[in-house]
């Protein structure tokens, strides 16, 4: 992955798919609407405390993924 291709919201997304968890299922997680969490997936960047709650959700270290990209 390269510096332009950093997406958050895709970057989730594929996790989503390969742990094959629907956006309904992290909405209930996040405790927010399934409407909320498509905008979610929607972004290019969030804040840290909102990335933190989806990767304790998915037991997933977004923040390393992030760093690893080159930039």
């Amino acid at each position: 992955m390269h510096k332009h291709e950093l997406h958050i919201g895709n970057m989730i997304r594929q996790e989503l798919r390969l742990q094959r968890r629907s956006v309904v299922w992290l909405a209930e997680q996040l405790h927010c609407n399934r409407s909320n969490a498509y905008k979610i997936l929607e972004r290019e960047d969030m804040d840290t405390a909102l990335l933190r709650r989806i990767s304790k959700a998915l037991n997933c270290d977004f923040f390393l993924r992030i760093s690893q990209v080159g930039f």
